[in-house]
């Protein structure tokens, strides 16, 4: 299916969320693209909400992922340290509402026990493995991250470090400029989704 997105050529987002140990890590580049054009190259794609205990990455249409995160806060002040719940919520009304239905947006989100993929066909998906890429250079991210995940001796957010230059030596869409956040998380937990 094409999206608005496809019909102008805009791409360049790479966002990846890494849990390892007692960390959470998710960074994201920072380039913007319209067709073979740099538009921007600094963008601020990763964002730290709910008093910065989740950490929220976008990639699609950035007034869209604006829309869903402010939905997303407001979730979370309703459901406090809930966001499963808030996630599913929010997934819920953007497949059933009708201005959200139209918005064209991934989000990944982590707090310090969880890390979801949410999309607007109301999926809220928590990888086994922990580990989310999305946007243009999302796979190649992905794949790098996994192979880094058994790698005694580097975290999560080394682990998103070295998996965003390979994205970035790989993907046109992809820049080398990376906002990295980071939660501690907690040990042990299991993915129920």
């Amino acid at each position: 299916m094409m999206n608005s997105n496809d019909l102008i050529g805009w791409h360049g987002t790479t966002i990846l969320c890494v849990r390892k140990g007692n960390q959470v890590a998710m960074a994201g580049d920072g380039q913007v693209s319209l067709g073979q054009t740099v538009v921007k190259g600094n963008a601020r794609k990763i964002r730290r909400i709910a008093q910065g205990r989740v950490l929220a990455g976008f990639a699609g249409a950035t007034a869209d992922a604006f829309t869903l995160l402010e939905r997303l806060e407001a979730k979370l002040e309703r459901f406090p340290d809930q966001l499963e719940r808030a996630a599913v919520e929010l997934a819920k009304d953007w497949r059933t509402d009708r201005y959200l239905r139209r918005l064209e947006a991934l989000l990944a989100v982590a707090d310090r026990s969880r890390s979801l993929l949410i999309t607007g066909q109301g999926d809220v998906l928590e990888p086994e493995d922990a580990v989310i890429g999305i946007g243009s250079g999302g796979n190649y991210a992905l794949s790098a991250a996994r192979a880094l995940l058994p790698v005694e001796g580097i975290d999560a957010s080394e682990i998103c470090r070295r998996s965003m230059a390979i994205a970035a030596d790989i993907c046109v869409y992809t820049n080398g400029n990376m906002i990295l956040e980071t939660l501690e998380s907690v040990v042990g937990k299991e993915p129920t989704l």
